[in-house]
């Protein structure tokens, strides 16, 4: 809008309390000569007195039991190369550059989670 906040888009998928609960996915278009289609998340600039918004990524917590996973990853190639995984932080022109962390999850009664990196 131009006088007012703009409109926002919701998807839901449904409750169960029995049994699991809906699934919600999105994929793009298959190339079975080319290229698949892409797709794009992004959150669109903000003005000049403004934050751009913030993606969020995360699985939900449980009380009793596993909590979900998040998988970020490229698919891999029979006959070519496998894509890349890229994480960025931008940079900016007045104050400290953005930070890039990473945090392994803790646990009270046995070993914390781990960090791992390893090249091919």
């Amino acid at each position: 809008g131009t006088s007012g906040a703009g409109g926002s888009l919701h998807g839901y998928a449904g409750r169960s309390t029995v049994n699991t609960g809906g699934a919600v996915s999105v994929a793009s278009g298959e190339g079975t000569i080319t290229t698949s289609g892409m797709i794009t998340l992004r959150s669109i600039n903000s003005g000049d007195a403004g934050t751009s918004g913030m993606l969020v990524f995360s699985s939900g917590s449980t009380s009793s039991g596993n909590s979900g996973a998040l998988n970020l990853g490229s698919g891999a190639s029979t006959a070519g190369r496998s894509g890349m995984v890229l994480l960025t932080v931008g940079s900016g022109t007045s104050g400290a550059g953005g930070s890039l962390q990473g945090f392994a999850g803790r646990s009270t009664v046995n070993t914390g989670g781990a960090i791992s990196v390893a090249s091919g």
